[in-house]
């Protein structure tokens, strides 16, 4: 599983554009553009669109939040919670995960602490991204500089049926191998596909792994 998130560095055209360079190597991959661009990736590709963020709020005081009805209406099919770029609490996590359910939306719950993540366990995601948020965006990947914290994460989440990704750096074939020899079942990618002038070459790499 290759969960992409946009980050909103790109927005429209551009987002449209990285989209279905993704789509061509990595079909079956889940894409998090900004939420002006759901519809838009959603209509115009055949990926799995998921939203970077929902909020658990009352329908009668909602301007300005992002609902999940609203989400699903734009094509979404899931969203990622608690991003370390968006911290929620756990309260919240847990309604949200509750509200997506009763939608049918998968969630992503991110988290970087291991007693957090015991936490998120019991409210029962589709899936949990454990990341190291000092090594986001700095290309240096958590399989490389803290691979003991992905086999704590994996040991915590293995008798579950939640599926256990792993985020922060990854940014290289090399980095998406060691995730999956960890044991996790997917990756959390931004930056080195998103800031890339030409992420053709890495999308090929990423995709040749996955076939394998």
């Amino acid at each position: 599983m290759i969960i992409i998130n946009l980050k909103n560095y790109k927005f429209g055209s551009q987002s449209l554009a990285l989209a279905k360079q993704i789509q061509r190597y990595l079909p079956n991959s889940i894409i998090c553009p900004s939420t002006a661009d759901l519809s838009l990736i959603s209509n115009k590709t055949k990926l799995k669109v998921y939203a970077q963020h929902i909020d658990f709020q009352d329908t009668n005081r909602a301007t300005g939040f992002i609902l999940p009805q609203s989400i699903k209406k734009s094509g979404a099919s899931g969203t990622l919670l608690n991003h370390a770029e968006h911290r929620i609490s756990l309260k919240k996590i847990k309604e949200s995960i509750k509200k997506c359910k009763e939608l049918n939306l998968k969630t992503i719950v991110c988290t970087d602490s291991l007693s957090e993540l015991k936490k998120i366990i019991k409210f029962k995601p589709t899936a949990i991204a454990f990341e190291d948020s000092k090594l986001i965006s700095t290309g240096k990947s958590i399989t490389q500089y803290n691979p003991e914290s992905i086999r704590k994460f994996i040991k915590t989440i293995k008798h579950t049926s939640i599926i256990p990704i792993c985020g922060a750096g990854i940014s290289t074939p090399v980095d998406v191998k060691e995730a999956y020899k960890l044991g996790c079942k997917g990756v959390l990618i931004a930056s080195a596909i998103t800031n890339s002038k030409n992420p053709t070459s890495l999308l090929k790499q990423i995709a040749s792994i996955n076939k394998k």
